[in-house]
């Protein structure tokens, strides 16, 4: 296996989930280019889960967020850091047509390992693994 292949991100707020499924878009076309192959379903979960977890980052919590994304021996990591030590509060969706509470549940059934983890200097960073054949 090659170098490990990697994106940052400084989402900001506004258009942040647009930035971060941008830089994730970026980051499969590296890892291809770098002999990576990664299934259309394990593209599109990752996109998924990044594009939840940097829209609840910025509207759940107060300033900007960031996101990182690796891809070495393992599989693919995904870390969401925003300025929130909380961690989520899972809620039970409702379904009569209001947005909310079926996001948390979504990430854990897409990613094979999540965990909220304190970020340096505050806040929180939400690490997400999806396991890879290499």
């Amino acid at each position: 296996m090659g170098d490990p292949v990697r994106r940052h991100c400084e989402c900001g707020i506004e258009g942040a989930a647009a930035r971060a499924r941008e830089e994730t878009r970026r980051f499969f076309e590296d890892a291809r280019a770098a002999a990576h192959a990664a299934p259309c379903s394990l593209q599109d979960s990752v996109l998924l889960v990044v594009s939840e977890l940097v829209t609840n980052a910025v509207h759940h919590t107060r300033g900007p967020c960031s996101f990182d994304i690796v891809w070495s021996r393992g599989g693919i990591d995904v870390d969401v850091t925003d300025s929130s030590p909380e961690p989520p509060t899972p809620r039970p969706p409702v379904p009569e047509g209001t947005a909310g509470g079926y996001g948390w549940p979504l990430v854990h059934r897409l990613a094979d390992e999540v965990d909220v983890r304190p970020a340096p200097g505050g806040g929180k960073s939400i690490h997400v693994h999806f396991a890879t054949a290499s």
